[in-house]
């Protein structure tokens, strides 16, 4: 059933009102990879309200993301004071938090170029541990946390479209040096809910360990690309949300 759900649900169509859309509005590997994060960094709470937000960074700078943090563009549409940005995110920390991507971008030419040189055995954990150490280190808490201490659900979605190769929906930029098979599924409330229904997991609270537990479960499912369950969970999901709807 599963497997049948992941078919069924990773289509073109699924970007169409997820936060992943905005990664295929822009061309150029950079460009991609820069607004995929923000996007990343936003996509918590309702979406009617985070994808606004989202938007503005293209608006902002006119579909090219990359060139409007390297050049510092950024700082006159990001005031840097106490006002809300988003929810939790003020202007103030967003700020800080565009200097040290600008920071990124410009010390290894893309957030790619980063990751690449911290990933020596090519895994996703790696990975995580470094964006969240990088952007700690520059006083900026939250935004992108950290594995171990939380489900880390927003860096490992980043991480999903940047890794991910031969899909409609993910981008697959960093493939030849991230192993998809490493990668670890975005878990929240909904994901959680879905994976005990079905019985793949016994946990009740979601934790790193919940989300090592649940990635796999599902490789015994998936076992060269385990995340491909999160569309499965997904489709899963919609579909007995219908079931109740027209029982």
């Amino acid at each position: 059933m599963l497997r049948e759900m992941a078919e069924r649900y990773e289509t073109a169509d699924f970007i169409n009102g997820d936060p992943s859309w905005f990664m295929h509005q822009v061309t150029g590997n950079g460009n991609q990879e820069t607004i995929a994060f923000l996007a990343s960094v936003l996509s918590y709470g309702r979406r009617d309200l985070f994808l606004p937000k989202i938007q503005q960074f293209l608006d902002w700078s006119g579909n090219e993301p990359l060139r409007w943090v390297l050049d510092g563009a950024y700082r006159n549409d990001v005031p840097d004071d106490t006002r809300s940005f988003y929810r939790l995110y003020n202007n103030h920390m967003m700020r800080a938090l565009l200097d040290a991507l600008h920071d990124i971008l410009s010390g290894y030419g893309s957030i790619g170029g980063f990751v690449r040189q911290r990933t020596p055995e090519h895994r996703a954990v790696e990975a995580l541990e470094a964006l969240s150490q990088f952007f700690y280190s520059r006083g900026i808490k939250g935004m992108v946390p950290s594995p171990h201490s939380s489900v880390a659900k927003r860096p490992c979605m980043f991480l999903r479209w940047m890794v991910r190769d031969g899909s409609p929906v993910d981008l697959g930029l960093w493939a030849d040096f991230i192993d998809k098979r490493t990668l670890f599924i975005p878990m929240d409330t909904h994901v959680l809910q879905e994976a005990r229904a079905i019985g793949l997991i016994g946990s009740k609270t979601a934790s790193w360990n919940t989300v090592v537990k649940l990635t796999e479960a599902l490789r015994e499912m998936f076992p060269d690309d385990p995340v491909r369950g999160d569309f499965a969970l997904f489709g899963y999901g919609v579909n007995k949300e219908k079931e109740i709807k027209y029982v």
